[in-house]
């Protein structure tokens, strides 16, 4: 793992099933990190069982003075003296879809932080599916399962992974349907207009995405000086600056430029924006989550902006 002022070597495309294999090699430690992170914030956990849009019926409510009319339910209705509204499930909480991101950048850990970002995306992902597993809802991997019910969906989960070596840098959302909740963990570090150009199809078909930015804490503060070498993970290009420190609060205006740019679009979808640093504990990016997936989504970050 890189350290602050080294330079790592790119990963090129041939080194796929080399990374995947090292992937499958910290897979039982990654499960069990998970699960001691998901047992931290169990006894807060609730499901999300709730009335809202969808097709499942729900229950039967007294109607409340201004709400549609059109709303009530009039054969029910007609067995007593009372108005009664059909209350849908909210379909929501029926599958949620899952997703690491696989890229070379992900391989980032500096001294400042004890595991790489694609480890911490891996265990949030892994606690979560955990979590939601206990609560008897499904989860699913774009590309990689379909939608699944199972108390060690875990477990499921990295099985499968680990049988998928080849994991696209970005999956295809299509079969991704209405009502699903969708949590993404990356740095997203590629252009905002390409993200959002990926994203947009779930947005167009009525998905809620919950992104989780993972950053390692010298990504954003930029602890560089001197004559220091940068390469790019995905590329291999590099750049050399002969006084780093000189473009500190360039790199960092940029940096959080672009997630600001991330953040209030998500925001105006009704999506939520969880920033987590490699450096602080798990278990407070998944509560941040959790209640974002159960609560009207905002934009979160532990520690603020």
């Amino acid at each position: 793992m890189a350290k602050i002022g080294e330079v790592s070597t790119p990963v090129a495309s041939s080194d796929a099933l080399v990374r995947a294999r090292a992937r499958a090699a910290l897979m039982p430690d990654l499960l069990v990190d998970a699960r001691r992170v998901a047992n931290n914030v169990i006894a807060g956990w609730h499901g999300r069982r709730k009335r809202g849009i969808g097709e499942n019926f729900w229950q039967f409510r007294p109607y409340v003075e201004g709400e549609a009319v059109s709303r009530i339910d009039w054969r029910r209705s007609a067995r007593d003296d009372h108005l009664y509204v059909r209350d849908r499930e909210w379909e929501a909480a029926h599958t949620v879809w899952l997703w690491a991101d696989p890229s070379p950048s992900m391989l980032y850990q500096s001294s400042l932080a004890p595991t790489a970002k694609e480890a911490r995306a891996l265990v949030l992902t892994f606690a979560l599916a955990e979590l939601l597993s206990r609560s008897g809802e499904r989860i699913a991997w774009p590309g990689v399962t379909d939608p699944f019910s199972a108390r060690n969906g875990a477990e499921r989960l990295a099985a499968q992974l680990l049988h998928t070596p080849d994991l696209p840098a970005r999956p295809d959302l299509l079969q991704i349907r209405r009502f699903s909740d969708v949590v993404l963990a990356s740095d997203f570090l590629d252009p905002v207009e390409e993200t959002i150009a990926w994203l947009d199809q779930l947005a167009s078909r009525g998905a809620r995405a919950h992104l989780i930015e993972i950053a390692d804490p010298a990504e954003e503060s930029f602890p560089y000086a001197g004559r220091t070498e940068f390469a790019d993970p995905e590329t291999g290009e590099k750049l050399t600056a002969g006084r780093a420190e000189m473009l500190a609060d360039d790199y960092r205006r940029l940096y959080l430029a672009r997630r600001e740019e991330m953040a209030g679009w998500c925001k105006r979808l009704g999506w939520s924006y969880t920033v987590h640093h490699t450096d602080r504990p798990a278990a407070q990016a998944l509560v941040a989550v959790h209640n974002a997936m159960s609560a009207d989504a905002g934009f979160g970050a532990e520690g603020g902006l």
